[in-house]
């Protein structure tokens, strides 16, 4: 799944195309590096998001084309 798309469907950005804005801007890196929107994300990836003012990093854990507002929360868990 695009990295744009995992972080609109796991809400945590709101708009997809808010999220290619931000990878864009190099706002968004995955293991340590910054990301392009098109990135694959897989399974235990860590995502950090420096957008406002706290960087928000967290580990993927699940994969779905769709999620309600209850299970997307299932999709990540917060990284240290």
């Amino acid at each position: 799944m695009r990295l744009d798309k995992y972080l609109k469907v796991s809400r945590i950005i709101k708009r997809r195309t808010v999220a290619n804005e931000a990878c864009d801007a190099g706002r968004v890196t995955v293991n340590g590096s910054v990301a392009r929107a098109s990135y694959a994300v897989k399974v235990g990836d860590v995502i950090e998001v420096a957008l406002g003012a706290k960087p928000l990093k967290i580990r993927v854990t699940k994969l779905n084309e769709h999620a309600t507002k209850e299970n997307a929360a299932e999709m990540y868990e917060t990284a240290t």
